[in-house]
């Protein structure tokens, strides 16, 4: 949705606009911002083992096999890992910290957290930012399937 920043134009430098919205971004970190659990390594791991087991044996129960259908490995990893993200999700959307409750639980008195976090998100919206320039050139080709297709209603006036 177009709004009064998008007729800035160039004259503006990228630098001072990541420098705004990372500003903006980090006054709403007491609103916005929530550290979620995430389990990684060995624990992905087993629980995806948990589920391709759980899968394969309902499966034979109902008479689908690898001799039945040598190809059911990969429906079984692909659900597997669904299913785990799935039950990681939950349990990480159950259990947020804010900002403050984290800059407590660390005794973060100085707020180096936001400081850390203001800095990474300057340096990733400006990484971000490069990425799509660099890539530029490349744009009218990918863009040309939302042209208006000649003689359309409404190209002539």
């Amino acid at each position: 949705m177009p709004n009064n920043n998008d007729s800035r134009g160039p004259h503006e430098p990228m630098s001072s606009q990541a420098d705004g919205v990372t500003g903006d971004l980090v006054r709403l970190m007491p609103l916005d911002l929530v550290f979620v659990m995430r389990f990684m390594g060995e624990s992905q791991h087993r629980l995806q083992s948990h589920f391709q087991d759980f899968i394969r044996a309902e499966l034979a129960a109902g008479g689908v096999t690898t001799e039945t259908h040598p190809m059911i490995h990969l429906f079984i990893e692909n659900h597997a890992i669904l299913l785990r993200d799935f039950v990681f999700s939950g349990v990480s959307l159950s259990r947020q910290f804010r900002v403050d409750e984290i800059e407590r639980l660390t005794g973060d008195t100085t707020s180096m957290i936001r400081v850390d976090i203001w800095d990474q998100l300057k340096s990733h919206i400006e990484t971000a930012e490069n990425q799509f320039r660099s890539q530029a050139g490349t744009l009218p080709k990918w863009l040309s399937v939302f042209e208006k297709p000649p003689g359309s209603l409404g190209s002539e006036k």
